[in-house]
């Protein structure tokens, strides 16, 4: 004899299910400390920083 499901709450537990896969995929992804975040954005601003040291002035024509 065959099982009987309710499908509007298999459809439910399988929306769940990939809602959670997603999730978990996005931990990965974007989930970084806040010390990482940190990190980078101290490496971008010296990395600019040094860019800007080496820039040379708009007044000047060549």
């Amino acid at each position: 004899m065959a099982e009987i499901v309710n499908l509007r709450q298999a459809r439910k537990q399988k929306a769940r299910a990939e809602k959670e896969a997603r999730a978990e995929q996005n931990r990965i992804s974007f989930g970084r400390t806040k010390a990482e975040k940190k990190l980078t954005k101290a490496e971008q601003d010296l990395a600019q920083g040094r860019l800007d040291a080496h820039r040379r002035d708009s007044d000047e024509k060549p």
